[in-house]
């Protein structure tokens, strides 16, 4: 599934292609993904049908669409899901296989006139959300200025790439818990925007075990875990995200390039890089991990004594 580096791709993509152009025609194509739109499949077409894209933003994994002309205040949410895609083409591109919603824009020279919502699993849709006031009067999300959410989204916590956020309000919530480290990263509500992938790098990067108990963890170790999923994070936009197969595309079709970085996830039986660098011999381990897999050093990251 797409963690936040991967949607911010796409959210700038969108920002680049699509702010400030005007829906001129909407068409759903599979109704399965516009299903939490719940005045069906008509009603989305026609209530987009004339809009404009005054904003893209992004808080963690949700991406929405800041629209005017609308007759109460709510916003476009995109749900991408394991498999969902945004792009953008020219109206005369060949249909994608999996082509679900299509979005005519506004013509402007030099730029494609076709937004395009793909899904091969249909985990993901679209669906209009109405925005309600942050909890602390702060702006949404990446991409705006306006301290409003949409209600779809408005349960998920700051992310780690938002400015409005820092170690301490992380320290903060990580105690206020009693669970392992790592189910707390993934945990929307604590911190929003990190996946299984950007957990482990993070986790490894920060010398630190995802089997600590939160209860345990230390304001100096929070700071570092902090600064290490930031690092993760920015490191992976710069390259454009992480993909592993053609599921995941920025909106121009490309892939992203940071598994080609990655230190941990993925590494099963490698030299752990660090280790390697100072002469130690240690491998990287896979462990089951609800549903999933953890990947870490059994040296840099220490196991606790007590697994709780």
């Amino acid at each position: 599934m797409p963690e936040l580096p991967e949607v911010e791709v796409v959210r700038a993509g969108l920002d680049k292609w699509v702010k400030g152009r005007t829906l001129e025609t909407v068409t759903v194509r599979d109704p399965r993904s516009v299903r939490r739109h719940i005045d069906g499949v008509s009603d989305f077409e026609e209530t987009l049908r004339g809009c404009t894209v005054s904003g893209v933003v992004r808080r963690g994994k949700f991406l929405w669409l800041e629209l005017s002309g609308l007759e109460v205040s709510a916003a476009l949410v995109a749900h991408l899901g394991m498999s969902g895609q945004l792009l953008v083409e020219e109206r005369t591109a060949p249909d994608e296989k999996h082509l679900k919603v299509r979005f005519g824009l506004e013509q402007r020279a030099g730029m494609p006139d076709e937004l395009r919502f793909i899904d091969q699993r249909i985990f993901g849709g679209m669906f209009l959300s109405p925005l309600v006031p942050t909890a602390d009067a702060l702006p949404g999300g990446q991409g705006s200025e306006h301290p409003l959410i949409p209600q779809a989204a408005s349960h998920i916590s700051r992310d780690v790439l938002d400015p409005h956020r820092d170690d301490e309000q992380l320290y903060r919530a990580l105690r206020r818990r009693t669970t392992q480290l790592k189910r707390a990263l993934l945990d929307q509500e604590l911190i929003a925007g990190v996946g299984n992938i950007y957990a482990d790098e993070a986790l490894w990067q920060a010398k630190l075990s995802g089997l600590r108990n939160t209860a345990t963890i230390r304001r100096n170790e929070v700071a570092r875990l902090n600064e290490a999923l930031i690092d993760v994070m920015r490191r992976a936009l710069e390259a454009g995200g992480t993909s592993f197969d053609s599921l995941y595309v920025n909106v121009n079709g490309a892939s992203g390039y940071f598994s080609r970085s990655l230190n941990a996830y993925g590494r099963e039986g490698k030299a752990c890089p660090r280790c390697a660098a100072n002469g130690l011999d240690s491998v990287i381990r896979r462990d089951p991990f609800m549903g999933r897999s953890s990947y870490t050093c059994p040296t840099c990251q220490p196991r606790p004594r007590r697994v709780r």
